[in-house]
């Protein structure tokens, strides 16, 4: 007796994305895409039908919900699918709200057909795939905590990035003027510079924040 299919549904706003997906991965056995999502919201919709084993997530959609805020409200669910986030965004920006949301594996657009294949099984087993530049930079994470930037300060530097004031980004993210410049501080510190420029230059120069 054979094993059944493990059933895909492919999330992109991409259509030719979308396309060039369903041909890689019906070209595998066991592997069956039964439905496609063009909005992360449409994701979450059919997720939820009850159908679905493993969840191929792009991270931007444009407008409304991304495919970070999309993963968490799948895995909310009881029995929810297994999500694998394939996108072409590798900075921890990226990947930290990622992965916290509960996606199960990220792996990179220009990974070979056979990768993403192993890695749909993986998902669909329970296990983790990751992309080698974002475990590495996991790891190192992981083995130098005290001189990383947190989940927090990488959301302060991405809006410094998009050249919003101490001010506007506080009210981003619901946090006083004073609060942001304590979290600027703490940033100079690791990053080793003295000014906004400077610490966006270097952060994504680290991968830290998206080019």
């Amino acid at each position: 007796m054979t094993d059944p299919d493990i059933r895909l549904l492919v999330a992109d706003d991409h259509p030719v994305v979308r396309a060039g997906l369903r041909a890689v991965l019906e070209t595998e056995p066991g592997l069956l895409v039964v439905a496609e999502a063009a909005t992360a919201e449409d994701a979450v919709a059919r997720a939820a039908a009850g159908d679905i084993d493993v969840v191929l997530m792009d991270l931007q959609f444009g407008r409304g919900m991304n495919g970070a805020q999309a993963t968490a409200a799948i895995t909310a669910r009881p029995g929810a699918p297994r999500v694998l986030i394939v996108t072409t965004y590798d900075s921890d920006a990226d990947t930290l709200p990622a992965i916290e949301a509960g996606a199960t594996g990220y792996l990179l657009k220009d990974a070979p057909p056979e990768e993403l294949a192993a890695a749909v099984r993986t998902a669909a087993a329970g296990r983790t795939t990751l992309a080698p530049a974002v475990a590495d930079r996991l790891m190192n994470r992981l083995r130098a905590p005290a001189t990383v930037l947190t989940r927090r300060e990488i959301d302060v530097l991405v809006l410094v990035a998009e050249g919003l004031s101490n001010r506007a980004v506080g009210a981003r993210l619901h946090l006083t003027e004073g609060t942001v410049k304590s979290h600027l501080a703490r940033i100079y510190a690791k990053l080793d510079v003295d000014s906004r420029t400077a610490a966006v230059a270097t952060a994504t120069d680290l991968g830290v924040i998206r080019r």
